[in-house]
Parts: C-alpha cells; sequence; structure tokens
C-alpha cells in the first residue's frame, strides 16, 4: 500500500503542466474549480452538477486506468512498479517532451509560455483534434489526441507524445 501510495504521489508531482500552469494561490483555487468543473463534465451522467457513488467510482476507475497506463509505459521491467531508475527516466522523458512543447510554441525565447503563446498552443491543438469545429472536443475527438499521444493544452495530464517525445 505504501508502495503505490508513493507511486501515485510522485505521480502527481512529476506531472508536467508549466505550459498551462497557474500560479499564485488565487488561481490554484480557480485550477481546483476548474478540474472539478472537467471532472463533472465527465462524469457526471444525469447531470445534476454533483457525482453519485456510481459516478464517482467510474472517475477513480478512469485515474486508475490513467495511472496504470502511466506506470506500464516506464515499468521497463515489468514488475509492476517503477524502480528508482524508471522514475528518473520517466522525469527525464516528461522534461524532455515540455521543454521541447514550450520550443515550439515561445516565439520570444523567454523559455516561457505568454497568455499568447498559450493560446496559439492551444489553438493549433483545437485546429488538429476538434474535427467538428464546434469549439469543444466531444468525447470521441478527445480520444482521437489520447490516442495520438499528445499533451492536451489545459489539463494537468500529459500526454504521452510526438511534442517533442523521442521515446
Amino acid at each position: 500500500m505504501k508502495t503505490k501510495t508513493l507511486i501515485l504521489g510522485i505521480t502527481a508531482l512529476t506531472i508536467p503542466t508549466l505550459a498551462f500552469a497557474e500560479e499564485g494561490e488565487e488561481k490554484k483555487g480557480k485550477h481546483s474549480a476548474e478540474h472539478r468543473e472537467r471532472i463533472l463534465e465527465r462524469f457526471d451522467a444525469d447531470g445534476d452538477g454533483q457525482l453519485s457513488e456510481e459516478e464517482r467510482e467510474a472517475a477513480r476507475e478512469a485515474r486508475d486506468e490513467r495511472h496504470e497506463a502511466f506506470i506500464a509505459k516506464y515499468d521497463t521491467d515489468g514488475d509492476g512498479a517503477l524502480s528508482e531508475d524508471e522514475r528518473e527516466a520517466a522525469k527525464a522523458a516528461m522534461k524532455a517532451r515540455r521543454e521541447a512543447f514550450i520550443a515550439e510554441y515561445d516565439t520570444d525565447g523567454d523559455e516561457e509560455l505568454s497568455d499568447e503563446e498559450k493560446k496559439a498552443a492551444k489553438d493549433d491543438f483545437m485546429d488538429t483534434y476538434d474535427t467538428d469545429g464546434d469549439g469543444d472536443l466531444s468525447e470521441d475527438e478527445l480520444q482521437v489526441a489520447k490516442d495520438a499521444e499528445v499533451h492536451i493544452p489545459g489539463s494537468r495530464r500529459p500526454r504521452k507524445g510526438n511534442q517533442g517525445d523521442s521515446e
């Protein structure tokens, strides 16, 4: 149990959020509200604005699936857990992907993404994956992006990927 908790904690701490992370306590609260809204949009099947126990379970299962996929990607010895070397490899891969993502959209060369640069990244993403042009990603469109293994702008979760990932 300690290993699973440690792995979950490390995973949560190492997820790259640089490109779309928000700073400051006020924005952290906003991010939490945005995260809750995304969870509700995805899992609130009855539309009552709250998650029932069944809906919470569906959200937990989805989280667990993402976690298992993360472990599977970096668990090179197949023991079901990440060793220190595997964790370091995962961190290095995510750092490289994050750096490549920033380099792609950092037009002023300051190694940070301004609001304008973040908007350009999101616009490019939507141009590619919002195939019906309605300004929102349907579950099918979102799945295509996930399958393509790209970072989804505004998401705290990285997508494995073609954003400079050499894996």
